[in-house]
């Protein structure tokens, strides 16, 4: 059996692994653009703030680790069209600029996402970028060493945005964040995003709120100002980050069914609508477990699991995914944040009816030294007092509990019984009741 997988960083290496572990005689070769299988993306900002100092930490596994274990890498090598009849791929050595066609059994799709970029005047201008891939944090990183780069402006406030308004004010940058809504890390609600929006502006960086972009001024060919609809701003750099998009233009005429987003659609044992083809990670559509539908959420969490069930199901068997949460966490400065299940306005989407409770508590007794105060907010559905989402923040403690919380919701727990649940009790490290306790008691 041939398999092609199409994408080697962590949904593509968790199949071809998986595979290779159930099937020992695969010929299973994979197709990467990139010059980095299988790293750490979300690490990317820790490395360009220096608390990462070498970039190679960020790497799983080598090609030379890969190709030991039989599986051929082929770095560099990008897949411009799939034909799904035929049971082929064309592919172009980007060292050499050749094409050259493929042909498999089996085919996986894992191409990740290409960073959303508007077309604004002056996007040609040298120092502005993306931080989508391990050679964007190496060139970011390096350009960020120049003395002349004082002043960052960061466009957009999602996970990526603010994680580098910490990383850039940590290198010692003037740190301005663009944004046009009117918060920032929208997945969370309202009183999330206050608390975070809060820490930025305490450690110093200025937030432009329900601002938009319109073009960026020049000078000897380097960005030199942003120009929104309010106002001019000085910078000396730019960093977009406004979104993502599936990568997945290559599958044009394809015959492979996308969503209104170009995600590629697939049920729950990562199969495409064509016979022998998978996907999964953020190049397709992922099954939600609270929703009972397809969802599009590119998080590593979920390519990672899907990856590994497509790598069993290429071998033979029929895994399905049980679901996602959409569970996922961020660092701010001093502040911690988790999010899992529905948020309130998703649930408002789905028309159910809830019940929620924000917390103020502590994340340990006060009689013990250093309790730090720790916020969460349950989402439950009003009729059952079933626990359908969960957010929290603080600056210890609070993604920890969320994962708690995200075993409740996983197992359909209610209120009741998320409040009188056997959680540990220490002075250094909860109360008698804690947090968790305190919010699920606090519903009505």
């Amino acid at each position: 059996m041939k398999c092609i997988v199409i994408g080697g960083i962590a949904a593509g290496m968790s199949a071809a692994s998986k595979l290779r572990r159930m099937d020992p005689h695969a010929e299973i070769t994979v197709y990467e653009r990139g010059g980095y299988p299988t790293y750490g993306a979300c690490g990317l900002p820790y490395f360009i703030s220096g608390e990462n100092d070498d970039h190679r930490k960020m790497i799983a596994r080598t090609a030379e680790q890969f190709e030991a274990m039989d599986i051929h890498v082929k770095l560099k090598h990008e897949v411009v069209k799939v034909d799904a009849i035929k049971k082929q791929v064309m592919v172009r050595d980007l060292n050499t600029g050749s094409v050259f066609v493929d042909h498999f059994d089996k085919l996986m799709i894992s191409t990740g996402t290409t960073a959303v970029v508007p077309p604004f005047a002056g996007l040609e201008a040298e120092g502005i970028s993306v931080l989508k891939s391990m050679e964007d944090g190496l060139r970011i990183k390096e350009q960020l060493s120049a003395e002349s780069v004082r002043t960052v402006t960061i466009v957009g406030g999602g996970y990526i945005g603010i994680e580098m308004a910490e990383a850039l004010t940590t290198r010692g940058k003037k740190v301005r964040i663009v944004e046009m809504a009117d918060r920032i890390l929208t997945p969370f609600d309202q009183e999330m995003s206050d608390l975070a929006e809060q820490e930025l502006l305490a450690k110093g960086v200025s937030l432009h709120l329900k601002e938009k972009l319109q073009s960026f001024g020049t000078e000897a060919n380097h960005v030199a100002s942003v120009i929104t609809d309010r106002e001019t701003y000085q910078t000396d750099y730019v960093l977009i980050s406004v979104g993502v998009r599936p990568a997945t233009a290559f599958l044009k005429d394809s015959g492979i069914h996308l969503s209104s987003n170009g995600a590629i659609i697939t049920d729950r044992e990562m199969r495409t609508n064509m016979p022998d083809i998978y996907a999964a990670g953020d190049c397709a559509t992922v099954y939600h477990k609270l929703k009972k539908e397809n969802d599009y959420l590119p998080l590593g969490t979920n390519a990672n699991k899907c990856g590994r069930i497509v790598g069993a199901n290429m071998a033979g068997l029929h895994e399905k995914y049980t679901g996602t949460l959409g569970s996922a966490a961020i660092k701010i400065f001093d502040l911690e944040m988790g999010r899992t299940g529905l948020s309130e306005s998703e649930a408002k989407a789905l028309k159910i009816e809830t019940e929620t409770v924000f917390i103020e508590s502590k994340d340990h007794p006060q009689y013990y030294p250093d309790a730090t105060p720790l916020y969460i907010k349950l989402i439950c559905e009003k009729r059952t007092r079933t626990v359908l989402g969960a957010q929290a923040a603080g600056q210890k403690g609070a993604v920890l509990r969320i994962d708690a919380l995200a075993i409740a919701i996983h197992n359909r727990m209610t209120a009741d019984e998320l409040g009188m649940v056997d959680l540990c009790y220490a002075p250094p490290f909860a109360g008698v009741w804690d947090a968790i306790h305190i919010a699920a008691n606090a519903v009505k």
